[in-house]
C-alpha cells in the first residue's frame, strides 16, 4: 500500500488537472487540502516524469507571477484495437484521446488468436516508429473482440463467431510483447465506451446496438458501463424472438434475434428470394442502389431488433439509444424499422424523450473506445503512483 505522507498520492492530484485547465500551485493545494510543500513535491515529480508541464503564468498579485500547470497529453501513447468478425483496427493516441495514426484492414477473426494478435502487434509497433514514438511512451494497449469477455482475466469466453478464441489468454499474450499493462473488453462495450465519451459526453444513460455480422448491446447506466456479473450484460443477439422459431443460431440455440436479423441472416433471405448478395458490404451497396428487396429486408431486421429494444427500454430507460455496425449503416431503412417498433411498443412514459440515433463516430467508434479505457486504466491513481515509485532514487 503506497503510503501517502511519504510521495505517495502523486496519481491522485494528476486526477484534477486531466480537464486540461491550467492551475497554479496555491490553487491545486486549495481544491485538495494538501500542504504547499506537499504540492511542490508531486509537481516536481510528475514534471519529472513530463506527465504535467508548466502552461504560462497566472496574474500576479504583487512579485514574480505563478506558474500554472496541465496534463501534457503528449507524455505517453496508448494503443486502441478493434478486433472485428471480418476486420481489425488500430489507433494511437495522446493522453487526451487525440488520434495520431491509424491503420485498419480486412482481417477474419476465425483465422485464430496468433495470427490476428501477431498483426495487432507488429501494426501498434508500426504505428509508433511512424509517429516517431519510442516503446516506452507506450503506457497502456486497449482491445475490442467481437465476443464476450471475462474482462478480470482479458479471456474470450465461449465466443460464438470467435473459432480458436475461447479462454485464449489474450491479455497475457500482448502484455508479453509489448511489456505494458493491456485491457480486453467485448467490442461493443468499448464502441459504446467511445460513443459516450466523444458525441453523448452529458447522457448518463445510454444504450448502444451493433447490427453487423453479430447483434450486440452495450449499457451506460448513471453514466458508467455495465458488464454484468459475467460480463455478458447486453446479449440481446441470443434473445428469442417468435418470428424466429425454429431457426438455427450459431450459437447452438433457435429461434434467436441474431438468427434472423444479423448480416448473414439477411444474406440467407435474401438469396432464397433470388436476390444474390454475399455479405454485410453488399447489403449496403444494394440498399444505395434502391434494390426493394433490400430495402424491405433491411426494415424488417429493423422491426426485429426494435421488438428486442422495446423490452430493454422499459427495463432500463435509457435517454438515446445508438445503432451502429455495418448492417445497421446500410442507410436508414434499419434504424427506420427500430423507431417503428420501439416507439409502439415501449411505454409512453419511457419514449417521452428517448432519440434513437445512427453513431455519430462511425467506424472509430470501438478503436478510440479502446483508447479512452486504456488511457482511464493508464492515467489512474494507482498507475501513476507506480509510475512515479519505480523512478524515485
Amino acid at each position: 500500500m503506497t503510503n501517502r505522507s511519504n510521495g505517495g498520492g502523486h496519481g491522485e492530484l494528476l486526477q484534477v488537472l486531466r480537464d486540461g485547465k491550467p492551475r497554479t500551485r496555491a490553487e491545486l493545494a486549495a481544491l485538495t487540502g494538501l500542504a504547499r510543500s506537499t504540492i511542490r513535491l508531486r509537481v516536481e515529480s510528475l514534471s519529472a516524469l513530463n506527465l504535467i508541464s508548466a502552461i504560462g503564468e497566472a496574474a500576479s498579485s504583487g512579485g514574480r507571477p505563478p506558474s500554472q500547470f496541465a496534463l501534457n497529453a503528449s507524455a505517453r501513447v496508448v494503443i486502441g484495437a478493434d478486433i472485428g468478425a471480418n476486420h481489425a483496427g488500430v489507433v494511437l493516441s495522446d493522453l487526451n484521446g487525440e488520434i495520431l495514426a491509424r491503420h485498419r484492414e480486412e482481417l477474419a477473426v476465425e483465422s485464430g488468436p496468433v495470427v490476428i494478435l501477431e498483426w495487432l502487434v507488429a501494426t501498434a509497433r508500426r504505428l509508433l516508429a511512424e509517429t516517431g514514438r519510442a516503446s516506452r511512451d507506450l503506457i497502456t494497449v486497449g482491445v475490442g473482440v467481437p465476443g464476450p469477455v471475462e474482462h478480470r482475466t482479458g479471456r474470450p469466453i465461449s465466443p460464438p463467431i470467435m473459432p480458436g478464441w475461447d479462454g485464449f489468454d489474450v491479455r497475457g499474450w500482448i502484455e508479453g510483447e509489448l511489456g505494458v499493462p493491456v485491457l480486453v473488453d467485448n467490442d461493443v462495450n468499448i464502441m459504446a465506451v467511445g460513443e459516450h465519451a466523444v458525441a453523448f459526453p452529458e447522457v448518463a444513460d445510454l444504450l448502444f446496438v451493433k447490427v453487423a455480422t453479430g447483434i450486440g448491446s452495450a449499457i451506460i447506466a448513471g453514466g458508467a458501463l455495465q458488464r454484468g456479473a459475467q460480463g455478458a450484460a447486453g446479449d440481446i443477439g441470443h434473445v428469442r424472438l417468435e418470428r424466429a422459431d425454429g431457426v438455427a443460431c450459431s450459437c447452438g440455440n433457435v429461434g434467436c434475434l441474431e438468427a434472423i436479423a444479423a448480416g448473414p441472416a439477411i444474406v440467407r433471405a435474401l438469396w432464397e428470394t433470388g436476390t444474390h448478395i454475399r455479405d454485410n458490404r453488399g447489403i449496403a451497396q444494394a440498399a444505395a442502389r434502391g434494390d426493394i428487396k433490400v430495402i424491405r429486408a433491411l426494415r424488417q431486421a429493423g422491426r426485429d431488433v426494435g421488438e428486442v429494444l422495446s423490452t430493454c427500454v422499459n427495463l432500463l430507460n435509457p435517454s438515446v439509444i445508438v445503432l451502429a455496425g455495418s448492417v445497421a449503416g446500410a442507410g436508414d431503412q434499419l434504424l427506420a424499422g427500430v423507431r417503428e417498433v420501439v416507439y409502439e411498443r415501449s411505454t409512453p412514459l419511457a419514449t417521452k424523450t428517448l432519440q434513437i440515433l445512427p453513431t455519430q463516430m462511425g467506424a472509430d467508434a470501438a478503436a478510440v473506445g479502446a483508447s479512452i479505457l486504456a488511457i482511464q486504466h493508464g492515467l489512474s491513481p494507482e498507475s501513476i503512483d507506480s509510475m512515479v515509485a519505480e523512478t524515485a532514487p
